[in-house]
């Protein structure tokens, strides 16, 4: 019978080699047996796809974006296992007049837990220099933030925006519409280099 020591250690390898790039590959649809051409549309109607929803669950998320220098959209999935979880994801940043600048997601989790997760974040950029930072630099969320924070403007709150850095909002969508609860804790944001080439 196994000890409690080697059942642990067994959970272990489980939970991290979810996180390795086999398993990424259930992640990302949009990678598997595809053309760079083809994983750039697929990346661009899904995009479509996420404003949609989002638009239809606060009306009020197309004036804020409209207005802004530019958005990214993100479509994530991920798995926790008892231990440990993670995700990948991929995404594509729209400035206005701007070249589409296409990115990954990596996600790692910590915690005790079990269940399977998808969801979509959206970005909204209020400044260039502030679109310009999370392009260039990556950007790694490092923490867990609530939707409490709502941004105002001239008055006017757009509910469900939270404010995520300077210059930066965003919503997260999931199956059940829009988290009360933003959740990006150790998730890194940086350029797909194949798919801007």
């Amino acid at each position: 019978m196994p000890s409690f020591y080697q059942a642990i250690s067994t959970l272990f390898f489980l939970a991290f080699g979810l996180n390795t790039p086999v398993f990424a590959q259930f992640s990302n649809p949009f990678a598997a047996d595809k053309t760079v051409a083809q994983q750039r549309q697929d990346i661009l109607v899904k995009n479509q796809v996420i404003l949609k929803q989002l638009y239809a669950a606060q009306p009020k998320a197309k004036d804020l974006i409209e207005k802004s220098a530019g958005y990214a959209t993100f479509s994530n999935f991920g798995m926790k296992i008892l231990i440990a979880g993670g995700g990948t994801g991929s995404g594509v940043v729209l400035g206005k007049d701007k070249k589409p600048v296409y990115m990954n997601m990596a996600e790692v989790q910590a915690g005790l837990g079990i269940g399977i997760k998808s969801f979509q974040n959206i970005f909204v950029f209020q400044t260039d220099a502030a679109m310009n930072d999370f392009v260039n630099s990556g950007w790694t969320f490092g923490g867990q933030v609530t939707a409490a924070a709502k941004y105002e403007k001239d008055g006017d709150a757009y509910q469900d925006a939270t404010v995520v850095a300077p210059g930066v909002l965003m919503y997260q969508l999931t199956d059940s519409g829009l988290a009360a609860e933003i959740t990006g804790k150790g998730t890194k944001y940086y350029k797909n280099t194949d798919l801007n080439k």
